[in-house]
């Protein structure tokens, strides 16, 4: 009987000592929050590939339909990293979120595209940039024709594509947003699909709804391209909360070198990432074809160092304090930690 006890005793021990060994040495769980579009792709090579799972991380997915909505979880902890647009973060500092950028994922991303009547007459190909009055007489035209503004599909305000559409209207082409349209701020997801159904006009969009709509809507032109927009535009970017917590150490530096090296893999053999990028998004249901042809036409704008676009988030600051949009500026570099990018050798 005592034996028989002791035994139990004994293995009961045991399975103590192995619980406790197993917990130190569990792998460190990364919660990411990210927008399903092609900025975020290099997570999704990182997860195909099992880099961070070869590492010793465990990297949690969680989706997201607008950088705002993935700000609210940055700021309540419930996320440690976030790849999506960059001015957010400038908001969550402001309400003290000590989060830092350590990395881009893509520049110039979103363009505005237009359907139905906003689109007659553009050529097929971008080729020239529509600009200041003539532009403006494209958007009266409309109004005229129409008796009414044109409506512009957006994300909220706040978001890099809202901030964007307003940037490219007014401080690249001297045009008030409010005379000239109506912009509609809804999720994303919403807002393509108000673009398909031809509830909107135009819509800021981004791959690969860009590809997508070229094949279902041969007639929509693009209005402005990511480089029109803003040269050097910022997209994507990979942040970190409380970056020098303890606890980061553990795979800080792992998770951004996997995130670089995911990165030049798509700037550099795109077709790699088909796979892994159609896995991701919509579930697999984006024909392999599209994934294809919308990584390809992505591919130069897959940039990882951080110090690239600092300027032109500064401009965009600028002009969101400026129009209201912002109450105050923050410090632009003290958003970015450029320390971390270039220990990798950069």
């Amino acid at each position: 009987m005592a034996r028989s006890m002791f035994s139990r005793f004994g293995t009961y021990v045991f399975a103590a000592v192995m619980a406790l060994c197993t917990q130190a040495y569990a792998a460190p769980t990364v919660r990411v929050g990210y927008i399903p579009v092609l900025g975020s792709a290099p997570l999704f090579v990182m997860d195909g590939r099992h880099w961070l799972k070869d590492a010793g991380i465990d990297m949690q997915l969680i989706r997201f339909q607008s950088g705002p909505q993935a700000i609210q979880a940055l700021a309540a902890g419930k996320i440690d990293a976030y790849v999506a647009g960059v001015l957010p973060l400038l908001q969550a500092r402001a309400h003290g979120v000590n989060v830092k950028v350590v990395a881009s994922a893509a520049i110039e991303e979103l363009e505005v595209m237009a359907n139905g009547p906003l689109a007659q007459g553009l050529p097929e190909t971008a080729s020239q940039p529509m600009e200041g009055a003539a532009l403006k007489q494209r958007f009266d035209d409309f109004a005229r024709t129409n008796g009414r503004k044109a409506k512009i599909g957006a994300q909220p305000l706040g978001s890099v594509p809202d901030s964007m559409l307003r940037y490219w209207l007014k401080a690249r082409n001297d045009l008030d947003p409010a005379q000239v349209a109506e912009i509609v701020g809804v999720d994303l997801d919403a807002e393509q699909q108000a673009f398909l159904a031809g509830a909107v006009d135009a819509a800021v969009l981004r791959e690969p709804t860009l590809t997508l709509v070229r094949h279902r809507l041969p007639q929509a032109r693009i209005l402005a391209t990511g480089h029109d927009m803003m040269p050097g535009q910022p997209g994507s970017v990979l942040a970190i909360l409380n970056e020098d917590a303890p606890d980061r150490a553990e795979w800080k530096d792992k998770f951004l070198a996997a995130f670089v090296r995911a990165t030049d893999l798509l700037s550099h053999s795109p077709d790699e990432a088909v796979p892994y990028v159609r896995s991701a998004l919509a579930g697999g249901m984006l024909p392999q074809a599209i994934v294809q042809e919308s990584l390809r036409a992505s591919a130069s704008h897959y940039v990882s160092d951080p110090s690239i676009i600092v300027d032109s988030v500064s401009k965009l600051q600028d002009f969101e304090v400026q129009n209201g949009l912002l109450h105050t500026a923050q410090p632009v570099a003290d958003l970015f930690d450029l320390k971390s990018y270039r220990r990798l050798g950069k």
